[in-house]
Parts: C-alpha cells; sequence; structure tokens
C-alpha cells in the first residue's frame, strides 16, 4: 500500500507529536500543502513573511517544549526567515524546518529559484538533510529526533517530485531523542562541584536554559545559599519561569564595563545548562569576556547529559532536598506612576497589572531596562527574552507563545524600530485571534544604536548617522499600521492613560495594541 511523499511526512510528523506546522508555502511546496488540507489535527497558521513563521515556531517551542514545523519556499524563503532560526538556535529551540525545492530533475536547469539551500540552512541548522523518494517518512522521524536531542533547529529538504511522488503508506519509528538520557550524569560531578563550593573561593552559579524554571532554580539556589556561592541568570534566555513564589535572581550584565565591574572577584563559575559570559561586541580596548583572568570555569554540560540532575544530587548530598529557600520572591506591586510617559512609568504599570501566569516576550531592547527588575515581584509569569539579538522576534515570538499556551494571556514588549522588521505578524495576532497584547515603546529612533555609536568612540551621531538611526520623519503611526492588520490599537503619551489603557486591554481576550509615546 503507498500514498505519496508529501502525505507520509505530515502522517510522520503526527505521529511524532508535531501538530502545529507555521507557514509561508510558495509552487514547490503545493503538494504538502494539499496534504495538510487532508490532516486536520495538524494547526496550519500563515505568517505573511518567513521572519514571523519562523519567530513563532521559536516562540511555540519555548513554551511547549517541544517542536512546531515550519513550511519555507525554496532558498530564498528560507533566508527571509534566518534571522529569527538565528534567535531559535541561540534559544536551543527546537523546531522542524521544512523547505521546499524544485524537483530533483530540475535543478539542473538552474531556474531563477535554484539556490543551495544546504549552504543557507547551515549556519542556523544543527542537522540538515534533504528527503528523498521512499524514505521521507524515515527522513522527517530522523528530523524530530534531531529536533528534539540537539534542542535546535532541524531542516529537512523536501523537492517537489518527492512530495508528488509514491511513497510507503507505513510511518518510520521513532528514533531515541534526549529523553532517553534524562537523569544521567557522572557522579563524580556532584562532588567535584561540592569541593569548588568548599573550597574557600569566590564561587559563582551561572543559570540558563532548563535550568530557569521554577523546580531546578529553587534546588540551584538552596545551594546557593548554603555555600555562600552567587547566583546569576544569563544576560538573555530563552524562557525564565519568575515572579511572585520563585527564586529571584539578578543577570550578567550586558554593558561591558559594568560586568567586568560586577564579575570582578569570581574565581570560579560554575555553568547550568548556560554558556560561560562573553561580551555582546567587540570594543576598542576593552575585553571580550567579563571574567577576570584566571577565573576556572566548569560546565557542567561538558560531563553531563542531565546537568539538572547533577543540580538536584548536589542538593541532595548536601541535605538540602527538604529545606526551602530564602530567595523566593514575595508578591509586591510597584507603585503606580503619574505623569509623564517613560520606561520606567510602563515598567510600572506592567509589575502591578501583569496578570498571573502571564507571558512575557519581551523584545523593548534600550527602552525595556526597568521591565526586569520591575517584575520580579509581580504576579508568577514566563519571561521569553531576544536570545541571538537578530531584531524583530517580539510580534512573531508572542504569537508562537500564545498558540502553544491558548489559555495565557500573553503581553509583547516591543521596540518600534525592530518591530518594523516583522509587522506583519500583528496579521497573524489578528487572524488566529490571539490572546496578545502589544505594547510599542514609540521613541522613533534605533535608540539601542545610538547608545552603540557612543560605546565604540564614535562620538556624537551628526547629520549621516542621524539619517540612518532615527525614525521620525516620517513618524511611524503604529495605531494606522495595527488597524491595518486587524488588530485594534490606541496611543497613549501619559502614565496615567498608559496604565489605564493596560488595564482595559488585559480585561479582555483578543490581540490589543497600545502605542506607548515616550
Amino acid at each position: 500500500m503507498t500514498t505519496n511523499g508529501a502525505d507520509s511526512l505530515c502522517d510522520t510528523l503526527l505521529a511524532e507529536g508535531v501538530d502545529v506546522c507555521f507557514a509561508n508555502p510558495g509552487t514547490s511546496e503545493m503538494h504538502f500543502v494539499a496534504a495538510l488540507d487532508r490532516k486536520p489535527q495538524m494547526r496550519c497558521v500563515l505568517g505573511l513573511f518567513e521572519g514571523v513563521v519562523t519567530g513563532a515556531a521559536d516562540g511555540y517551542a519555548r513554551m511547549s517544549d517541544k517542536p512546531a514545523a515550519t513550511l519555507l519556499h525554496t532558498g530564498p524563503g528560507l533566508a527571509n526567515g534566518l534571522a529569527n532560526l538565528h534567535n531559535a538556535r541561540r534559544a536551543r529551540s527546537p523546531i522542524v524546518n521544512i523547505v521546499g525545492d524544485h524537483a530533483s530533475y530540475h535543478l539542473k536547469h538552474d531556474a531563477p529559484l535554484t539556490s543551495d539551500i544546504e549552504g543557507l540552512a547551515r549556519p542556523m541548522s544543527s542537522w540538515i538533510r534533504r528527503a528523498s523518494v521512499g524514505t521521507v517518512s524515515h527522513d522527517a522521524a530522523a528530523a524530530v529526533s534531531a529536533a528534539k536531542a540537539d534542542r535546535g533547529v532541524a531542516t529537512l529538504i523536501l523537492p517537489a517530485d518527492v512530495a508528488w511522488s509514491e511513497a510507503p503508506s507505513q510511518i518510520a519509528p521513532s528514533f531515541p531523542t534526549v529523553a532517553d538520557r534524562t537523569g544521567r550524569f557522572d557522579e563524580a560531578i556532584p562532588k567535584e562541584v561540592i569541593r569548588l563550593l568548599k573550597s574557600g573561593r569566590k564561587v559563582a552559579l551561572l543559570a540558563g536554559g532548563r535550568a530557569l524554571r521554577a523546580s531546578p532554580m529553587e534546588n540551584i539556589s538552596k545551594i546557593k545559599e548554603a555555600t555562600g556561592a552567587r547566583l546569576l541568570l544569563e544576560q538573555a534566555n530563552s524562557r525564565i519561569e519568575r515572579g511572585a513564589g520563585r527564586v529571584a535572581a539578578g543577570r550578567i550584565l550586558y554593558n561591558i564595563d559594568a560586568a567586568v565591574q560586577d564579575l570582578q572577584d569570581i574565581e570560579v563559575l560554575i555553568l547550568i545548562d548556560a554558556k560561560s559570559p562573553v561580551a555582546f561586541f567587540a570594543y576598542p580596548g576593552k575585553p571580550g569576556t567579563p571574567l577576570p583572568t584566571g577565573c576556572l570555569v566548569l560546565n557542567l554540560s561538558d560531563s553531563c547529559d542531565d546537568p539538572l540532575a547533577a543540580i538536584s544530587a548536589i542538593a541532595d548530598l548536601l541535605g538540602l532536598r527538604d529545606q526551602a529557600s530564602r530567595s523566593i520572591a514575595p508578591f509586591l506591586r510597584p507603585e503606580r506612576m503619574h505623569g509623564e510617559l517613560n520606561p520606567l512609568a510602563i515598567a510600572s504599570s506592567l509589575g502591578t497589572l501583569l496578570p498571573e501566569n502571564a507571558i512575557i516576550c519581551d523584545e523593548a531592547l534600550t527602552s525595556g531596562q526597568h521591565i526586569y527588575p520591575m517584575t520580579s515581584t509581580a504576579a508568577p509569569h514566563d519571561y521569553l527574552q531576544i536570545t541571538g539579538g537578530a531584531i524583530g522576534i517580539g510580534m512573531p515570538l508572542a504569537a508562537g507563545a500564545a498558540i502553544a499556551a491558548p489559555d495565557r494571556k500573553v503581553l509583547c514588549l516591543q521596540a518600534d524600530g525592530s518591530g518594523m522588521y516583522t509587522v506583519q505578524a500583528l496579521w497573524t495576532h489578528a487572524r488566529e485571534q490571539l490572546d496578545i497584547v502589544t505594547i510599542i515603546f514609540a521613541n522613533r529612533s534605533y535608540a539601542i544604536l545610538h547608545g552603540e555609536l557612543k560605546n565604540v568612540g564614535a562620538g556624537a551621531p551628526g547629520r549621516n548617522a542621524r539619517a540612518m538611526l532615527d525614525l521620525d520623519n516620517p513618524a511611524l503611526d503604529w495605531v494606522k499600521l495595527a488597524g491595518g492588520m486587524g488588530v485594534e490599537a490606541r496611543r497613549v503619551s501619559t502614565a496615567d492613560d498608559f496604565h489605564d489603557m493596560l488595564a482595559f486591554a488585559l480585561s479582555r481576550r483578543g490581540p490589543y495594541l497600545i502605542e506607548a509615546s515616550i
């Protein structure tokens, strides 16, 4: 018994638990589109730009802990989505990235859309394969396994003739995944960590990735309190469970001078599902890492399949299993601000009004410096950041998060300049009726680049620099932009109006946008 390759691929994805497909298809993918049309179990979500597709898949993976599929059109479609695949790679988000291509026998003609898809995909993918006639189900199962095992982007190239050709109807068996290694670690590691913690040296625990969920964070916090170590989080994180009732911890500072000063006495750094910190950029005469010379770095992931299990074992060896952490955040609302609308007033209202179990997708960038501290004692929530520095992820990330967690309110904190990279995501918010409140920080400039111009010692911006960094001629009108995408929107310019408008937006379901003129 046979079917075609497109149906075999779709059936395999569903059998592997991949039941959402974020798509921007073209001609080469029409047989796969037809197959998806025959599978009502698969939710298909259209993005009007490929960066929306890939950013949404990232947000979905972060909140569901499983991959979605993307569907992109040949090399140029993949290229349009690469920036947010870069962010997804840095977030270690599992994604099954399906890229259509010409029929295999058509490639020799060098048609206009022919390109080196493997070469384009390689920098952002942990796994790449070109599907073959007769093995497409096996290829799809391997892609899902690779995405889960590597916590990364698995790119499966689907030639058009593979999609329309006959294929066996039997679904390939699942491959082993990272779940099969859960709990495995070298038993010598916990003892070595405890030895370092008790060595008398100044030790810091740097947590990232899966360690930032509430339960492992409590274990890490108890270890910190029992040993006098310092607890830090990576500067940019895929997902933090934080707020009242959860462990409060500071992040590595973004500014390299401030970070060097902050970490100057650290002698041992223990990485828990995290990377050793580096400067975001190189600056003349400044170091590439904030760590002091001679700091010993121990990466648990180098010797553990499951560093979180190792951390749990360390807590047990220290006799901390039944103890409670003393670093749990209380529930405290910041004081509401009045008068001028500025980033601090916005952060204050967020900390006051944030609903319980909300999801924050933060791409506020320069204007968002107050958000993290002002929400540390807010209602418990999840906090998602831009992880790879490729701007334009905020609104797509929110779309994916909302689809993964439809019963939770999502707040998208979006800088205006980077928001224009993927403004089409608002259309997806409207079409899917996603419960997202988008706040536009409308400072009408690439403010972060104004700061970087100073950081590199280039001095005050002149006429040409301002022409490249300012967004005020003409000024962006986000109320009209949102309305054109089907999202209701309002503009506010005072702290009182913002607070009241945020309270209103949070009281209703569905997409809403607030343009905050700051």
